[in-house]
């Protein structure tokens, strides 16, 4: 399998990811767990919130997952089979995830072994002076292959789940995501 990243550079249109975002403001949240010996809280690690998006909006971004499976397969040479399933992340100023891997053998979170490819989708963009809906810093650091992501909206990125990477912290603005993992 390559360690280099696949990119498809408009997955979302703008009008999707606004209104993902749109939907996302009003929505639950609570602080995303991190895997270790347990799932578990620890905002040294990993600061962020998970959000509890609409089961319609979700299904959609499914179907669109679902879609490109063979295509992201081929690129790293593998059979993918099935998704975790999604999760919406929000990055407030000053959140970020230091270096990780995301698949593992954990025995609360036995499907994290299963992990084969992680998935990001970003709903808005990174820029240096964010006006409304960007956001500054919070890059995808993918320190295995020695890839930094800018973030831009609508992009997808897939890349190893066993890679080591970070997420850089979030200078100013909200940085909005989706993730998932193919099995």
């Amino acid at each position: 399998m390559t360690s280099d990243p696949y990119f498809i550079e408009v997955f979302l249109d703008a009008p999707s990811c606004r209104r993902f975002r749109r939907l996302m403001d009003g929505a639950a949240t609570e602080p995303a767990e991190i895997l270790v010996d347990t799932v578990a809280l620890d905002a040294d690690v990993r600061r962020v919130a998970t959000v509890d998006l609409d089961p319609a909006a979700i299904a959609e971004v499914e179907q669109r997952l679902d879609a490109v499976r063979d295509e992201v397969g081929t690129f790293f040479g593998l059979t993918l089979t099935a998704r975790e399933g999604v999760s919406v992340l929000r990055y407030e100023q000053g959140d970020f995830y230091l270096p990780h891997v995301d698949r593992a053998t954990v025995e609360a979170w036995p499907d994290a072994a299963r992990r084969q490819i992680a998935l990001v989708i970003f709903l808005n963009t990174s820029v240096a002076v964010p006006s409304d809906g960007q956001f500054s810093g919070g890059e995808l650091c993918l320190i295995g292959a020695r890839v930094d992501v800018v973030p831009q909206e609508g992009m997808l990125v897939a890349f190893d789940a066993g890679m080591l990477h970070e997420v850089a912290t979030v200078k100013e603005g909200t940085r909005d995501v989706v993730v998932d993992w193919f099995y």
